[in-house]
Parts: structure tokens; C-alpha cells; sequence
């Protein structure tokens, strides 16, 4: 229970403040930062609004995209797979929370990476976590976690009946 009270301070805190960590695109700019996996979201809003839409869970992979060996073949073993792409269309909002060495996130994004990492303890990449969030009369954003994961070995049907498990865990 006391895991729960922190996560709901720290996601209350990235709710509120991410809209003002957002700044606006001034032409000439650089195209906006965008998840190394086409289609996944990489904002926790934008994720918890689709959630509440769809009524599916969240898939937040934390990963090292750009050096991470376990991350890169978990893509190509799985998320880049057509079979993969179908289930999580039809079963899980898909966010990416990366943390790479050869470029920079945006500080909003890096921020609330950051942040959710420690909600979550994140100690190694990947790690797929799989939750719900729902809000209080307050406002406040609570997670409830369903389960997590890492590379799983098998490809994607492997890892989707991991998932499977995980999300059914708790319920």
C-alpha cells in the first residue's frame, strides 16, 4: 500500500507538470522526438488518455534503444514482427520510455522517464511493464501495475503469452 501512495505522488507529479514541460515547436525546428518503434506513444498523457479510450492496459517499454544489446534483439525478435503488432493493436497501448547514449530526449520526456523509472524501480533494459492508471476525485493519477517482464526467449509468440499472463495476473 505504501508503494501505491509513492507512485500516486510521483504520477501526479509528472501529470501536472508535464504540460508545462512541453514547449512549443517554432518552425525551423528539428521534427519533434519521436519513439524508435513507429507507433508507439512516448508520452505517459497521451498513453493514459488512449488507455481510458480503448479501455486496454499499458505496455511501457523501458529501454536503452540505442546501446542496449537485450533491447535491440527484444525489437527485432518481437516488436518488429507483424504477429506482435497485431495483438498489441488489438490488446495494449504501446509507450516507449527510452534512455539512449548517442542522442538527447527532450527534456520534458527525459524527465518524466526519469521519474518513472523510479516509480517503477527500473534497474535494467528491457523492462516491460504492464499497468492501468486511474484517477481520484482529486485528480491524482494511480497506478495499478499488472505485472512486468523482460527479453523473453521464443519471439513474439513467446513473449505475448508472457504478456497475456502478466495482464491477467492481477485482475
Amino acid at each position: 500500500m505504501k508503494i501505491l501512495k509513492h507512485l500516486t505522488i510521483v504520477l501526479f507529479l509528472v501529470f501536472g507538470a508535464s504540460t508545462a514541460w512541453a514547449q512549443p515547436m517554432k518552425s525551423g525546428m528539428a521534427k519533434p522526438y519521436s519513439a524508435s518503434i513507429p507507433g508507439w506513444l512516448t508520452n505517459i498523457d497521451e498513453a493514459n488518455a488512449l488507455s481510458a479510450k480503448t479501455g486496454k492496459p499499458i505496455m511501457a517499454n523501458f529501454t536503452g534503444s540505442d546501446w542496449c544489446g537485450w533491447c535491440k534483439k527484444l525489437r527485432r525478435e518481437v516488436f518488429d514482427t507483424p504477429e506482435f503488432q497485431k495483438w498489441a493493436s488489438e490488446n495494449v497501448v504501446l509507450l516507449e520510455l527510452d534512455y539512449p547514449r548517442s542522442f538527447q530526449l527532450p527534456d520534458d520526456i527525459k524527465k518524466q522517464n526519469q521519474q518513472l523509472q523510479q516509480v517503477f524501480g527500473v534497474r535494467g533494459y528491457p523492462t516491460i511493464w504492464f499497468f492501468t492508471l486511474s484517477n481520484n476525485d482529486q485528480g491524482q493519477a494511480s497506478i495499478n501495475p499488472l505485472g512486468k517482464t523482460g527479453y523473453v526467449k521464443g519471439g513474439p509468440s513467446a513473449f505475448i503469452g508472457v504478456a497475456k499472463q502478466q495482464m491477467t495476473a492481477k485482475k
